[in-house]
């Protein structure tokens, strides 16, 4: 059974074109003709008296009425998705989809061993996951590409329902045989004596790390700084020198030895959030609420 079936299809189409943002792309991904797709939306601004898009140059943008409709769209669309998954999985969560959107710290090992742990137990589920900026992530989830959301707290994001949050302040990261090593905690006039490799600026890890500095006078010029936080860490293990990390990203290589964690002491390093976010208003498949309470629970495991 398909969900699309459960759907009228002047809902589709409608909801396809507000996805790509032109009737072609909308007709080659559906594999309808465009003719087709347009007499379809025709039809539903003659039903409603309103129009639903304003035809750009550049592409067809939702008007007032059309931003109403497309809510509606969108959360009938989930729901049929919703129904068809939940009537597979009264005979067992045998099959099934779950769609996940993180921030990248999660997406390198937190995220693949949980997926994989799970599919021991439901070898049938697949998975498919996202990896971009908070805002991106938000935005996934609001437009019903994931299910699931896993990125750090921003400010409040429309349409999005926090089922979770927790501190996630920012930690030093180091080899185990680093001079630090021997504390408990460190403080940022410690880690200045060591070559350091640091996250972009656009990231809230390195924005809370700016501005602890700030408030101290410190000046930190890294030796490495990149958008990608695998190189960070190897950076770390390679050369001896240190880095900053929340707990989660890291917090399979602290388990299995390869890698020291410590507190910050500054103040300012501790406003952050891991948030799990999910559409407002939306029921969820019992598979993912499944896959949920299980992500809930590894988080929680500190």
């Amino acid at each position: 059974m398909k969900s699309h079936q459960l759907q009228e299809t002047s809902l589709r189409y409608f909801l396809e074109v507000v996805r790509c943002g032109s009737i072609s792309e909308a007709s080659q991904r559906l594999n309808v003709a465009s003719s087709a797709i347009s007499r379809q939306i025709t039809g539903l601004e003659q039903i409603l008296d309103t129009v639903l898009f304003e035809r750009r140059p550049r592409g067809m943008v939702l008007s007032a009425g059309g931003e109403v409709l497309a809510a509606h769209a969108l959360k009938s669309a989930l729901e049929a998705d919703r129904v068809v998954a939940d009537l597979l999985s009264l005979k067992g969560l045998k099959s099934g989809r779950i769609r996940i959107a993180s921030t990248e710290g999660f997406a390198i090992d937190f995220l693949p061993r949980l997926i994989s742990d799970f599919q021991k137990k439901y070898p049938a589920i697949v998975f498919q996951l996202y990896v971009g900026p908070p805002a991106s992530v938000s935005r996934q989830v609001r437009e019903g590409n994931a299910d699931i959301g896993l990125t750090f707290s921003r400010i409040p994001e429309p349409n999005i329902k926090v089922v979770h949050q927790q501190p996630a302040p920012v930690m030093a990261i180091m080899r185990k045989d680093h001079p630090l090593s021997q504390f408990k905690q460190v403080s940022l006039s410690q880690l200045a004596a060591y070559p350091i490799a640091l996250p972009e600026p656009n990231t809230t890890l390195r924005q809370l790390f700016d501005l602890a500095c700030n408030r101290q006078q410190l000046l930190f010029e890294p030796v490495l700084t990149s958008n990608y936080v695998e190189a960070l860490y190897n950076f770390v293990m390679h050369s001896g020198g240190v880095s900053i990390s929340g707990e989660v990203s890291v917090r399979d290589r602290v388990a299995e030895g390869k890698m020291l964690m410590l507190p910050i002491r500054d103040r300012g390093l501790d406003g952050r959030q891991v948030e799990v976010q999910t559409l407002i208003g939306r029921t969820l498949p019992r598979v993912v609420e499944t896959f949920l309470d299980y992500l809930l629970n590894h988080l929680r495991s500190q």
